[in-house]
């Protein structure tokens, strides 16, 4: 061990990228960097299921991983290659022949990691997978960041020490009764501040977006190849501008984005970061698909908390819960189940509202586009499961019809869309008014 942590620290490892191929009974098939500042993550694809450990070193933060069994192969280099300057977490990635054996991957961090080493069996249209995922061991708070915004807007400024109005501000909402609190790997975590007095300042109304799939997982592709994670995130680029611009009865609105960019978030964080901002609704972004070229119009959908409203909605929910499936889920974290369980809480009051907020967005969206179904279906999706957030899931168009393919890729129609869904949100607050929260600014 002193010897590899020697070799590791001197930084004595001999590049071999592409020198000799190396069989070792799997093959390297593909290996994919995805950058983002909540976390980066590196895959390394192959045909079998390969053999690893690694060892992290703090100082300066580091990341080695041991492969066994696997072709040293120009893939490599392109994993090397795909590290860009701007990725927020990984500077860089050596490659090498340890021992006759043994590849050695070492990934040069730039901040402290608090890393996550997994392997996930073959699903569509993936086969054998090495996951890092890199997580910051420092975050940032989004509700802190989303109100020092608006206090920029006004004129103000968080001020030091005794006179902090934004410290007063985020302390608020420690004593708000939003159900447990939720932490772990892939969720920032919590602080504990003592309550202050609300100050007397208008209310922040903070609508949660969440583009569907992202990163490893694509969502639908379309028969041109159109990929709906990316349409969704534009989509929801563009309502954000919306969002921020508007106002309900004097009070400013934020849009905080569960990704806002190419990046994989487990179904139950997409509800964790909602309700850690205190969202006030929350909009899951989608792009449908079926079998068939024919099928067509957009849909919305609320939680049940018994059965489907209908086979069709029972058949979506069951597509896109296999969203952590595919992108790639580390079920090996200790609380991951946990999680899960306490967000299964859902009210009758919540969905209520969830469906209001979905009559109100169908009804803009159908005058845009033609509607799969006229009313709101009701189906058991687990992005849907915050007990205390109004949520409803939008499934724009069918992605694989051509023609709907074709609206969804035009600006024009995501302009549309985003203009649909805005009057939507706005429809819905007219008629069912935010409640007294202590969250001002």
């Amino acid at each position: 061990m002193m010897q590899r942590r020697s070799l590791l620290q001197s930084g004595a490892l001999v590049l071999l990228l592409g020198a000799q191929h190396i069989a070792r009974g799997a093959s390297i098939v593909a290996v994919r960097v995805w950058p983002a500042p909540e976390y980066s993550r590196v895959t390394i694809e192959s045909d079998s299921q390969i053999k690893f450990s690694q060892l992290f070193v703090s100082s300066p933060p580091r990341l080695a991983v041991d492969i066994e069994g696997i072709d040293l192969n120009p893939a490599l280099r392109e994993l090397v290659a795909k590290v860009h300057a701007d990725d927020p977490n990984i500077a860089g990635i050596r490659v090498g022949q340890y021992s006759p054996n043994v590849i050695r991957l070492v990934l040069d961090l730039k901040q402290p990691i608090q890393p996550q080493v997994f392997s996930l069996q073959p699903i569509s249209p993936y086969q054998h997978r090495l996951v890092f995922d890199l997580y910051p061991t420092k975050v940032n708070d989004p509700l802190e960041a989303l109100i020092a915004e608006r206090l920029q807007e006004k004129g103000k400024s968080p001020a030091p020490a005794a006179s902090d109005p934004l410290g007063d501000l985020i302390a608020q909402k420690a004593g708000r009764a939003n159900g447990p609190a939720l932490s772990g790997p892939n969720s920032p975590p919590q602080t504990a501040m003592a309550a202050a007095p609300t100050p007397k300042t208008d209310r922040l109304i903070i609508i949660a977006l969440d583009p569907g799939h992202g990163g490893e997982d694509p969502g639908a592709i379309g028969p041109a190849g159109t990929q709906e994670k990316d349409v969704v995130l534009r989509v929801a680029h563009l309502l954000r501008d919306r969002i921020n611009a508007t106002t309900v009865n004097g009070n400013a609105m934020r849009a905080y984005l569960t990704r806002d960019a190419d990046f994989f978030v487990p179904l139950q964080v997409r509800v964790q970061k909602a309700r850690r901002v205190q969202a006030d609704l929350f909009v899951s972004i989608h792009a449908d698909a079926f079998y068939t070229p024919t099928a067509g119009g957009a849909s919305v959908f609320a939680l049940s908390q018994g059965a489907a409203s209908s086979s069709a909605a029972r058949w979506m929910a069951a597509k896109e819960n296999k969203a952590d499936l595919i992108g790639g889920l580390n079920v090996r974290t200790k609380d991951a189940h946990v999680q899960r369980a306490m967000l299964d809480m859902s009210t009758t009051a919540q969905i209520n509202d969830s469906l209001k907020l979905g009559g109100a967005l169908l009804g803009e969206i159908g005058q845009v586009g033609k509607l799969h179904k006229a009313r709101v279906e009701q189906a058991g999706f687990a992005v849907l499961k915050a007990p205390d957030i109004p949520s409803v899931l939008v499934e724009t168009a069918f992605i694989s019809n051509p023609e709907e393919e074709a609206k969804l890729a035009s600006e024009s129609y995501q302009v549309e869309l985003a203009d649909a869904l805005m009057r939507g949100i706005s429809r819905y607050f007219a008629k069912n008014p935010p409640l007294a929260r202590n969250r001002s600014v």
